[in-house]
């Protein structure tokens, strides 16, 4: 290794003081996926007056600059995510929203902007090929589907999460590898951790249709849209014995509106869901089965469904090559001790780095510095020393060891990359499978109904 390690950490150490600030202030101001516009300003304060150039998402939040060595190679993106999670039972939700960084989001944030600090100190970039761009992304949870489902609607967005949509709108078209480290809670000080990838998703918006009238008084004249969802939960369980072990299906559908006034018949129910599978084959093959179990339910009590799909996330591959030279880094930063390398472990949570992952090079380890169950209400940030300026100076350190040497790293692993698509149009293509929307039960002239839930 050419690039001097101490040097690199002296840089991010120097910055100490606004990274760990940078992490206070966005845990104290969390939002949303596609609302987090306070967390976009602040993140853009801190870069321009660090003096970078950044280019602006627009109609939503997020941004990314880039960084030139002087020196042709390939271009390392980073990124760090902007929103939040909804936890109304974590003691420091914001009591309006229920928002909460309950994922560790506001940590990756800090980190990112003291990698941007960190590169603009002198002799930084020396002996580097290529460039750097640094991104600050939207939307990774994929909550409050619809919400987004609207902003699909308007124009506004393509897709629920923000990386595919970055990637959509040609923000990663001259991109050759990607990376981004993400919070956990480990109990060892310092440690870094990864696996070799996560399952990928499908969104579902779901609205059973049924008839109001008087609870009390007429309940004979109504058709119940609450028990619709009822009885196609239970049908949706009965299947779980049907999912192969090996596709690590998931599947946990929420009542986002179970009815109206208690005195009536609910006739609009909401439901939001996720299908989760270790390949996009299994979460169609999953999907059609849980589509027919929401339309046979619906049917059964004489009432009606619309099914709302959209491609969720992609499955996440991290790349090995990628992953090898990423624990050389965690190694020369924590020491042997405190790197798990989990080449075969297999997560079963979603991310939109898989959507990354399925066109160039990337990967998603993870670092200490965190306390209590993800998406929980006990998450809090316990060791912001390693969450944000441990995570900073490992990060900084990767790049530098991936463009040293006229980026010969970087370039083995481009050279030995095999995609899951081979542009980003064949992925985009391949993904619109799970586009859908249908009004699943249709009532014949002649009697008989039938159940149009799948393409």
């Amino acid at each position: 290794m050419s690039v001097s390690k101490e040097k690199l950490f002296a840089n991010v150490e120097k910055h100490r003081d606004m990274i760990l600030a940078a992490e206070r202030h966005i845990w104290y101001n969390p939002e949303t996926g596609y609302r987090e516009w306070k967390t976009d300003a602040y993140m853009s304060e801190l870069f321009e007056d660090l003096g970078y150039e950044i280019v602006k998402a627009g109609n939503i939040p997020g941004f990314y600059t880039d960084i030139e060595t002087g020196k042709p190679g390939p271009k390392v993106l980073v990124m760090g995510e902007l929103d939040s999670l909804i936890c109304e039972n974590h003691p420091e939700c914001d009591k309006e929203t229920f928002a909460v960084h309950a994922c560790g989001h506001n940590a990756q944030c800090a980190a990112l902007a003291g990698i941007a600090a960190a590169l603009k100190e002198p002799g930084a970039l020396d002996g580097l090929s290529g460039s750097i761009r640094l991104m600050a992304v939207p939307a990774e949870e994929l909550i409050e589907i619809g919400f987004r489902e609207g902003l699909r609607k308007e124009g506004v967005i393509s897709y629920f999460g923000g990386k595919v949509e970055f990637m959509k709108r040609g923000f990663m078209d001259d991109v050759d590898l990607a990376l981004m480290v993400h919070t956990a809670s480990d109990p060892a000080p310092g440690a870094f951790t990864f696996s070799k990838g996560s399952n990928g998703c499908v969104t579902k918006n779901i609205a059973f249709k049924g008839f109001s009238s008087h609870a009390g008084g007429a309940p004979h004249s109504g058709i119940n849209a609450l028990y619709m969802a009822s009885q196609a939960f239970s049908a949706i369980n009965a299947l779980r014995e049907t999912f192969l072990e090996t596709d690590t299906t998931r599947v946990h559908p929420i009542i986002t509106k179970g009815g109206n006034a208690v005195n009536a018949i609910p006739d609009d129910v909401k439901v939001e869901s996720y299908v989760r599978g270790a390949s996009l084959e299994a979460i169609i093959k999953v999907n059609k089965k849980v589509n027919r179990a929401i339309a046979a339910s619906a049917a059964s009590i004489g009432g009606g469904v619309l099914i709302h799909d959209r491609p969720g996330y992609t499955p996440l591959i991290n790349d090995v090559n990628f992953l090898k030279v990423a624990e050389e880094a965690m190694i020369e930063t924590v020491g042997a001790e405190n790197t798990k390398a989990r080449y075969e472990k297999w997560d079963t949570g979603c991310t939109d780095m898989g959507d990354i992952s399925a066109v160039i090079p990337a990967i998603h380890p993870h670092c200490s510095g965190a306390v209590g169950a993800s998406h929980g209400s006990e998450y809090y940030i316990i060791d912001p020393e390693a969450a944000c300026v441990g995570s900073a100076k490992m990060q900084t350190l990767l790049v530098a060891m991936l463009l040293e040497n006229d980026a010969s790293r970087a370039k083995h692993i481009m050279d030995n990359f095999t995609p899951r698509y081979a542009s980003k149009e064949e992925f985009f293509e391949a993904i619109s499978i799970l586009n859908q929307d249908k009004d699943a039960v249709v009532y014949n002239p002649d009697g008989t109904v039938t159940l149009d839930f799948a393409k």
